[in-house]
């Protein structure tokens, strides 16, 4: 085959194989994507998770998954559904968690795509999320589109909404050009951003991040947690902002919601979530490979921020019974943020009995602040 077919063959493949968008970029390091990850790293923007510079060099270069590496073949897979606006008493979560977990899918196409690719002579190597390879950065390089100051892959006609992967491959394909496009002025998702981790440079504090903050395994600060909203798992404020994104379609059926539940869980219900129940409902998503326990911490900061009295019961069940001193710590909290006679007296209660050094901290604070916080009179 010439050089313009097996560039027409593996883009063929790709779409055959379920991809909205495919685009080639050179499997060459990038330099500039190296400095920019260290750069980051060195900030602490990704402190919550374990980079460093070693996968920022491993990430910039395609040759650390594939040593005769050539050629990144990109793609990109569409997966907005209809948005919903919030429902009392429920939580809110991420398009990209509420369906069949993307990873699985993504690797399906991935391998089917790689396969083909070797029927015409080509070593492969896949990358989907979890791989070292800095996706968005290849993806911008490909064309496939341009990084948004959400520090999100914008595509054109699909919006940020979309699932990223890459089959290195040893076949020399021509590259594309990267897209001569950029935000402009726009800075709708730097505004949009409650917690204000984004910088408006196309950079991002993930620290700061709704969608960092319900991942993380510790503590949510207790300054970022009022800005937290309904959000139980990830956050999509940002992308809903994006001017390309709202013009995009949102029809992508094969990543609709498992169900009503998953899409807008029951707060109550998802503060009493066991770990039997949570494996059932999210072992198929994206959101199972945390554990229950960090959902129902996230059910109770939601809570916090419901200010219904009416969740107080639960709330109490939690910060008494739970397992997990996290989970009665911000339950705690939240009791402190409804502030009514019988929160209260559920925190002095609990205060007298509780041992875990952190949830009693929680406690003690949540009285605190409440005593400290002017009220109506």
């Amino acid at each position: 085959m010439t050089t313009g077919e097996l560039r027409a063959a593996a883009i063929g493949a790709a779409r055959r194989c379920g991809a909205d968008a495919v685009r080639i970029a050179p499997a060459e390091p990038q330099a500039w994507t190296h400095e920019r990850m260290s750069a980051s790293f060195a900030r602490g923007d990704l402190q919550t998770w374990p980079y460093d510079e070693g996968y920022a060099a491993k990430a910039a270069d395609p040759r650390t998954l594939l040593a005769d590496a050539r050629s990144v073949v990109c793609v990109a897979v569409a997966y907005a559904t209809p948005p919903r606006a919030p429902e009392p008493g429920r939580g809110r979560v991420s398009n990209y968690a509420w369906s069949d977990d993307y990873h699985r899918r993504m690797r399906a196409l991935l391998g089917a795509l790689a396969r083909e690719l070797q029927t015409l002579g080509a070593t492969t190597a896949i990358a989907c999320d979890t791989a070292p390879v800095a996706e968005r950065a290849f993806a911008e390089r490909a064309g496939v589109g341009w990084i948004g100051k959400h520090t999100n892959l914008i595509a054109p006609g699909l919006g940020s909404y979309v699932f990223l992967g890459e089959v290195v491959t040893s076949l020399a394909l021509a590259p594309d050009e990267p897209l001569k496009k950029s935000c402009g002025a726009c800075t709708r998702c730097v505004t949009a951003c409650p917690t204000g981790a984004l910088r408006g440079d196309y950079t991002i504090d993930a620290t700061r991040c709704i969608s960092d903050l319900t991942q993380r395994t510790g503590p949510i600060p207790r300054e970022l947690r009022p800005l937290i909203g309904t959000w139980v798992w990830g956050c999509d404020l940002c992308q809903d902002a994006c001017p390309p994104t709202n013009r995009a379609p949102r029809t992508a059926a094969a990543f609709a919601p498992l169900d009503a539940e998953t899409r807008a869980p029951s707060l109550a219900a998802l503060l009493r979530l066991k770990s039997g129940e949570f494996k059932r409902r999210y072992a198929r998503t994206a959101i199972g490979w945390r554990g229950g326990a960090m959902l129902r911490r996230n059910a109770a900061v939601a809570m916090g921020n419901l200010l219904d009295r009416a969740d107080v019961p639960a709330l109490e069940e939690a910060v008494a019974v739970d397992p997990h001193p996290l989970v009665r710590g911000h339950a705690a909290w939240a009791l402190g943020r409804i502030g009514s006679p019988q929160a209260l007296a559920v925190l002095h209660g609990r205060g007298a009995v509780e041992t875990d050094a952190l949830a009693a901290d929680e406690i003690a604070q949540a009285l605190l602040s409440y005593s400290q916080t002017p009220r109506l009179r």
